[in-house]
């Protein structure tokens, strides 16, 4: 009965991306009740029990369970999976009525309103958490709070979207999540009834979405795609009452802002970026010995974190002296150490160094603009598409280099492991996906003769862009 597929991996990194409250069930429906034994450390009911009951004794107490139509307290909950017929009592309103409609018609209506498996086929129910690959599981059952669902909604919709459709039967409604999901094969969310959170103990801030387990690793690729969007649970608050400006993304602040950078003259301003390791710097020396004055944002990054600084003031305030070195300087290694083993601190860290950054490169940028308005200035900016600077650029340039030899290098130059090297690259966008919003990639692979051979073509295509641009502006009528 065991699977060969690990389930370990995928359901601890969702755990860790969600932070979920209890395990992700494991549910499969057997043909025969007999299949029940052959489950390791399966539990049996004592008593009777109800459906929601077995799913909280999984996702809470970490046990495997599973019951055939007999344990179950009334044919409701295992007709609901396939397991037993309703009697006429129950399909006329009968039963219905005497709660939960005014009328016998309501109730008829109700139960017919009720997905359900069709029944005969299976006479059993096994139930696990899905972290001990105990079988192959018809569906999986994720319980999580409103903002943890949005995330899986969003991570599902990541890749070829659709609009989501969810339903609420009322009472019964685990039937919504359940068999909704077996029988169209898509992810189900609905609100747990009035039952499971009584007899299943269901929290007032649970949902429940059940998914087909071919879409668990689909989940988890969005919810990574999302993360290193700056997308991530639990969502930090951007304050209700507050103005939000300075927590938006540059592209968000209005036109005002984007002709403070891009200006009104002829000035030509490319953005550099590409992964760690990838030969950004070796690129932007080779453009700058052809002309192009260089903004490099690391440097700017160490300027503005050099001692008594403010933002070295308020690094120091929140992280403490011991990432100090002798001199009083950031210890830059110990730093990203921290920030890469833990997300929130490096946001924090970013909020403090990003903004004053942006004040040296508008501070650099009409230096150079002052000096030659027709100036062709290059940005090396290393985490461009994460903070989502591209829209202040002109026209953007990729250093490319595929993310194996990014490792190597990374390992090579740091003197860090493979571990640590593969941390710090989940922590940017993976180059591949930065590849389609690129003007312009420079393939740094190779030898550094090749690299030069491009990089002195790319440069008379800026030169053409440039004249373009201004030929253009002119005709315009602007200056």
């Amino acid at each position: 009965m065991n699977t060969d597929r690990d389930w370990e991996r995928p359901v601890r990194r969702l755990e860790q991306l969600l932070r979920l409250r209890s395990f992700p069930v494991a549910l499969r429906l057997l043909e025969r009740r007999e299949e029940l034994g052959e489950i390791p450390y399966i539990r049996r009911p004592s008593g009777k029990v109800t459906l929601c009951q077995l799913i909280t004794q999984v996702r809470t107490f970490d046990w495997t369970v599973g019951a055939d139509r007999d344990d179950f307290i009334s044919p409701i909950c295992p007709s609901v999976i396939g397991l037993a017929h309703l009697p006429e009592f129950v399909r006329d309103g009968t039963f219905r009525s005497i709660v939960w409609t005014r009328t016998r018609q309501d109730g008829k209506k109700y139960e017919e309103a009720i997905p359900r498996i069709p029944p005969g086929r299976y006479e059993a129910v096994a139930l696990a958490p899905l972290v001990y690959n105990p079988f192959d599981p018809h569906m999986i059952l994720i319980y999580a709070n409103p903002a943890q669902m949005i995330l899986i909604i969003n991570a599902l919709q990541f890749e070829d979207y659709e609009v989501m459709r969810f339903f609420c039967v009322g009472e019964t409604s685990c039937a919504d999540a359940l068999a909704r999901c077996h029988l169209d094969g898509k992810p189900s969310l609905t609100i747990p009834c009035y039952g499971e959170r009584r007899y299943g103990h269901t929290q007032d801030d649970e949902l429940v979405m059940a998914l087909p387990p071919s879409d668990l690793e689909r989940v988890l690729r969005g919810l990574e795609a999302l993360y290193r969007r700056g997308v991530r649970y639990p969502i930090s608050h951007a304050g209700a009452v507050l103005d939000p400006t300075d927590a938006f993304p540059p592209s968000y602040k209005g036109l005002s802002h984007l002709e403070l950078i891009r200006g009104k003259d002829n000035r030509l301003l490319i953005g550099l970026t590409g992964g760690i390791a990838s030969g950004k710097s070796t690129v932007a020396k080779m453009l700058e010995e052809m002309g192009a004055p260089v903004i490099d944002f690391d440097v700017l990054s160490r300027a503005v974190v050099e001692p008594e600084r403010p933002a070295w003031k308020e690094i120091v305030g929140y992280f403490g002296e011991g990432i100090l070195l002798e001199d009083r300087t950031l210890d830059r290694k110990r730093l990203s150490q921290i920030v890469f083993r833990d997300p929130e601190k490096r946001k924090k860290l970013e909020a403090i160094i990003h903004p004053r950054v942006n004040e040296e490169f508008i501070r650099l940028l009409e230096e150079h603009t002052r000096r030659d308005p027709n100036a062709i200035i290059l940005g090396v900016v290393p985490l461009l598409f994460e903070v989502n600077l591209q829209p202040l650029f002109h026209k953007v340039l990729l250093v490319y280099v595929p993310p194996e030899v990014q490792i190597q290098r990374l390992m090579e130059r740091d003197g860090i492991s493979r571990e640590m090297a593969e941390r710090i690259l989940q922590a940017q966008w993976p180059i591949d996906e930065k590849r389609p919003y690129a003007d312009f990639v420079i393939d740094n692979t190779g030898p550094l003769e090749e690299t030069r051979r491009q990089v002195e073509k790319l440069w008379e295509n800026i030169l053409d862009l440039q004249r373009r641009r201004m030929e253009e502006r002119e005709k315009s009528g602007c200056r």
